[in-house]
Formats: structure tokens, sequence, C-alpha cells
């Protein structure tokens, strides 16, 4: 098993620059706040922003990024950590009801589902959870603390996963160059550029979660430009690449074909040096082919993969900025169906309690998005179990960077796993902890809304095809739950 890589970044470049090197990074935005880190390094060494170095920008902020995503990660392996009551593991298949139904259909047909024997799966119609409404499911119960205990995962680990923070900036003339953001501001910068030459600077970070051990180093290295003409910049900024990348220009891109030497890393100057991070993660007792994923040759994945859905027309297109992530990646189930997660997906089911009576009173809940599977009902945030982490983790994971469901501020009080075999979903049961209160909102593109519900109103919704058959039994567990706090 490899050790996981969390990249504090959603750069593309740098995301294929290591996918090309065998590794497939999770993906996790650190949303610093650059100016106030840098003014905050600064102010605490006595001088000003202007003072610091262009070196030191970057260590600063590279690092900055690492910690926040170390932090956030943190959060959510203290809180699975926590976790109190029962894991309730259901196994459908095991049914009376299931397995003569399956026995009927393969005497009938010869296959092992005759309702789905030609169908295609990658649909969104039938990515849908196979419905056990009605069906009687063995069960077992057992303390969920067993299982943190026992199960792989962020709590447990000795190594890894490793999160890598960078920053890059571009000096010339004496001037540190970030992203311009703006057409006026990169017109300017590339003018002074052509026929010019500069440093890219790039700050690595890397921080080993289960020790804690930080690891640091900088890039950099010496970019001569051609002697471009106006009407190159005007139709290189038309395409918008250098509007978002440290000194308006990229090695790998459109503005490849404008400079005309490079002294130094390569990879660097893309916001990412191999080399550099291999001695980094020596630094840190971990060897680089250890972090390897990808098979030689692998291609990245398109985002629709990474999506988990089928392409059902233009309008319906997940988000370009999807990329693949470890976990993701379809499953041909034992049920007869396809499901997301080559790890299993898991998904928080959040109530807010009255502070009266401790009775539910709301849940937190998802309207999927058009383009994912089952999209426009209602279900809970969540998704697939990315490498290194168990379901808990990954619920906990997944419901901050979709519904804003911060994990310092709920308590984990049970969990519900239904079990097919070769795949598995975890409802992940969670309260609001006393005095502390969550926002919910839609953090990316894969809800049309997420906020609280009355909980008698949950039946009314369109409902995703799994919660609308498991909801009638999770509404009684969370009034067992509630009443089992209320007595604490």
């Amino acid at each position: 098993m490899s050790i996981p890589l969390i990249l504090a970044s959603q750069s593309k470049p740098r995301r294929d620059v290591l996918y090309a090197a065998g590794i497939c990074p999770t993906i996790r935005v650190s949303h610093v706040d650059e100016p106030a880190a840098l003014q905050t390094a600064a102010a605490k060494a006595g001088i000003t922003v202007d003072d610091l170095t262009v070196e030191q920008r970057v260590m600063i902020l590279a690092e900055a990024k690492a910690q926040a995503v170390h932090r956030a990660y943190r959060n959510v392996a203290d809180t699975a950590a926590a976790a109190t009551g029962n894991r309730v593991i259901a196994y459908p298949l095991r049914a009376a009801e299931v397995e003569a139904e399956d026995t009927e259909n393969t005497e009938n047909t010869g296959s092992e589902d005759a309702s789905d024997s030609a169908i295609d799966y990658s649909s969104d119609r039938i990515a849908a959870t196979r419905d056990f409404s009605g069906v009687n499911m063995p069960t077992v119960t057992e303390p969920i603390s067993n299982i943190i205990a026992l199960q792989p995962g962020l709590t447990r680990s000795t190594v890894g996963p490793l999160i890598i923070g960078c920053d890059s900036m571009f000096l010339m003339d004496g001037e540190c160059y970030g992203k311009p953001h703006s057409a006026e501001v990169a017109r300017e910068r590339l003018r002074k550029m052509r026929g010019n030459s500069g440093e890219l600077w790039t700050g690595h970070c890397i921080i080993d979660f289960a020790t804690g051990r930080v690891a640091r180093g900088a890039s950099r290295a010496t970019v001569h430009f051609g002697d471009f003409s106006d009407k190159d910049i005007e139709r290189y900024i038309a395409t918008r690449e250098p509007l978002e990348v440290a000194g308006s220009f990229t090695l790998e891109g459109f503005g490849g074909a404008f400079i005309d030497g490079i002294e130094g890393d390569p990879h660097g100057i893309i916001g990412i040096s191999l080399p550099l991070l291999r001695k980094l993660a020596a630094e840190l007792d971990v060897e680089w082919t250890d972090l390897w994923n990808v098979q030689r040759g692998e291609i990245a994945p398109e985002s629709a993969d990474a999506a988990g859905i089928a392409m059902a027309g233009k309008d319906n297109l997940p988000p370009v900025e999807n990329v693949h992530q470890p976990g993701d990646g379809w499953v041909d189930c034992a049920c007869g169906r396809k499901h997301w997660g080559t790890n299993g997906a898991s998904g928080i089911l959040l109530a807010r309690r009255d502070p009266a009576t401790g009775k539910v009173t709301h849940v937190v809940m998802q309207h999927r998005a058009a383009w994912s599977a089952e999209g426009g009902t209602w279900g809970i945030p969540g998704g697939a179990t990315a490498d290194g982490e168990s379901p808990i983790e990954g619920a906990l994971r997944e419901s901050y960077e979709e519904a804003n469901i911060t994990p310092e501020d709920i308590e984990v009080v049970g969990s519900y796993r239904e079990d097919h075999g070769n795949w598995a979903y975890t409802t992940v049961f969670a309260f609001e902890k006393p005095g502390h209160t969550v926002e919910p909102k839609a953090n990316d593109d894969e809800s049309m809304e997420i906020c609280w519900v009355p909980i008698d109103d949950v039946p009314n919704r369109k409902l995703l095809t799994a919660m609308k058959t498991d909801w009638p039994r999770f509404a009684a567990r969370l009034e067992e739950l509630a009443e089992e706090s209320n007595c604490r």
C-alpha cells in the first residue's frame, strides 16, 4: 500500500506533474489568506513585507498552506477518534428475499440479475443504489470504538499522509511578481519580460501527518524570454492562461513558445519540484517510490470520471475543475449495480437538537447537482473514501469540502454501514456539539443547495434512492441517539 499524498493546491499543472511521476494526490485547497500570512510573518520578524526576500515569501506561504491543510485533517482525525456509540452493519445481499430474487433471475436467464442484464450501468438512472426497502436485512452491532481502534485510517497512521504546500513567485529586476489576476497587469508585466530574464522561485513544505514532522525547501530557476510582439502578448492574454499563474507565464502551456531557455529545475517553474520533493521526503524518512500509486503510462482520468457520473448531455457536464483523486472510480458491485468509490463511500447525517428538549429538529441535506448520479434528488453530503482514511474520516472530510460541516463543531454518535461485500456505504450519525453551530453551505459545484431541513419535512423531498429506503430507520435511530444523549 502506497503512502497517501495530499496536495494543498488546486493547481492542475502541479497535479499533472505529480501524476506523470506516478503519484495521484488528494487535492485539498488551503484557502490561506496570503497577504495576511506574509504580514504576520513579517511582523513576527520585526520587519515589513517589503523587506521579505522572494525566497522568504514563497517559503512562508508554502508552509502556511501545508499547515492549514494539516489542521483541517487534524480536526477530522480528532473528531473521528472521539466517536461514540455503535456501528450497525447491514448485509442486504444475505437477506432471504434478495437471495430468492437473485436465484430466480439466474434460473430464468442464466445471468446474475435479469432486470439489469442488458442495462448500461454508467447512466444516471441505473447508477442508483438498488432498492432494499421492505427487505429484512441481517445486521451486526458493535461498539464504534472497536472499529476506530482496529481500522486503518488517519487516527492509526504511523507514517503519512504527506501534505505538500507550494507557492511560486517570479523575481525580475528586483521586483516580486505573483499572479496578475487582470489583463492590464499581465500586459504590463509581459512587456517588461520580453527579451529579459528573471528567476522563478517555488517554496515547498512537506508535513508528515502521522508524526507532525516538517521539511522545507525552495526551488529556483532562471528563465530567459524571447522577444515576442505586442500581438503575441494580446493573443496570449486572450487565452487567459497568464492571469492566474505566478509571473504571468507558463512553461507547459501556451507560454512555453516564448521561453528561449532555462537554467535550473524546469519542474520548479511549473510550480512543484520533483527532485526537491524527493529530498524533502527523505528528510522525513519516506522513500519517494513509496508514494507511487499510478501505473506507468496510465492516463489521468477525465473530470467526468472524477465526478463519478455519466455524461447525460452537454447541459449536465461536471465542473471542469473536477479531478480524479485516490479512491475515485466505479466498482462493479455484487448487488448487480455500479457504485462510486473503490474504497467504498460514506457521508454525514448531521442532526440539530432542540436545546430545551434535546429532540432532533433538523438535519443537513444536500440537493444534488443535476450532473451527478440521481441528480436533483436530496441526500446527505459525502463521497468516495480516499486512500489512507477510514469511512468516518472520509465522511467528515467530504462533508466539510462539500457542505461546510466543520468537524470541530460536531460529535459522531454512531454509524450505519450497508455492506454489499465488495463495496459498502457508511452513514455517519452526528450532532452539533452543545454550544456549537454549523452553518452549512455549498462549498463546491456538487450541490444545488445545502441546508438544514426540518426532520418532519425530509420524507416530503424527492430523496436519493438509498436515502428513501433508509430514512425510516435513520429517523428512528436519530431519535434513539438523542434520547441516549439526554440520559448522559
